[in-house]
């Protein structure tokens, strides 16, 4: 095992929080594997893709992306040379940027909850099997930490989980830790206005006026308890 490697698991052990490991560990995951572009994805946060781009969809199309099947169906790393030649690889993906990629599975309770992707230019060298047991090390460090770090996530009442939506309570989450709305939003992938537009719609759901009073009414025991 290479130092910076070692230097990655401590990283990823210090983060606090889903955005921290987003901005600060993947930056660094993706210069070790020389990645043109590298990603952290977490499956809750891609629903619903019908309002999407075409190949956002795409790429998350289980019937079209052969990568993405095999990591949803076994649970561990590949890349595409794995699994076809270079040519079909083309034909299903001809992004220049996309021309390697490379993904390991993000597990939480023996689901799937994610994947850490990351991808080379067509001109450069593949991935290749030390990559594919460094992305495993990786994968379990990060989902490791996940899991602890929403096991320390607000806990909140029964009656706030019927009144919210999943991607509201997400919402609500990241507001908790101290997050932005800026920083809300590139953590889920959306707009900065859309997550103006959301806690608007959550204020009004909870008759609250502030983000402070918003977290207090979801966190508050019911007389039920």
């Amino acid at each position: 095992m290479t130092h910076y490697l070692k230097t990655l698991f401590i990283a990823i052990a210090q983060t606090q929080s889903e955005l921290q490991l987003q901005q600060t560990v993947m930056s660094k995951i993706g210069e070790y594997f020389a990645a043109k572009r590298y990603r952290l994805f977490l499956l809750s946060h891609l629903h619903p893709i019908a309002n999407k781009s075409k190949l956002f969809q795409l790429a998350f199309s289980l019937e079209h992306n052969p990568v993405l099947r095999y990591l949803v169906e076994n649970h561990v790393p590949v890349h595409e040379e794995i699994l076809l030649t270079a040519e079909k690889w083309r034909t299903i993906c001809p992004r220049w940027d996309h021309g390697h990629v490379m993904v390991g599975p993000i597990v939480d309770n023996g689901s799937l909850i994610g994947g850490l992707a990351l991808t080379r230019d067509r001109d450069d060298r593949a991935f290749n099997n030390q990559n594919i047991l460094e992305l495993s090390a990786l994968c379990l460090h990060i989902s490791t930490q996940l899991t602890k770090i929403q096991s320390q996530q607000i806990k909140f009442n029964q009656h706030s989980l019927k009144q919210m939506t999943p991607r509201e309570l997400h919402i609500a989450e990241l507001v908790a830790q101290g997050l932005t709305n800026a920083e809300i939003g590139k953590t889920i992938w959306i707009t900065e206005n859309s997550v103006k537009q959301a806690l608007k719609r959550m204020f009004s759901k909870l008759q609250v006026s502030s983000r402070a009073e918003m977290i207090a009414k979801l966190s508050r025991y019911n007389c039920d308890r």
